[in-house]
């Protein structure tokens, strides 16, 4: 049985993630520039990948059915 402040903690952490990748696909799509990063389409899918897995541990942290003992 996973405690409540480990399954609330996974889904803050996806949520960072979605942020973090939602702002490398900004980059790669030349919507944030001054980077490195900017307007190149590796990071926009690297970013894409990153709010995939995000919103997975999003969801598995946040609507996940507690289980019972």
């Amino acid at each position: 049985m996973v405690p409540q402040s480990m399954r609330a903690g996974v889904g803050v952490f996806g949520i960072v993630i979605v942020l973090a990748g939602a702002v490398f696909a900004g980059q790669g799509l030349g919507f944030i520039p001054g980077s490195v990063m900017s307007g190149k389409m590796e990071w926009f899918w690297i970013g894409s990948v990153m709010v995939v897995i995000g919103l997975a541990l999003a969801a598995a942290g946040f609507l996940g059915r507690p289980r019972r003992a």
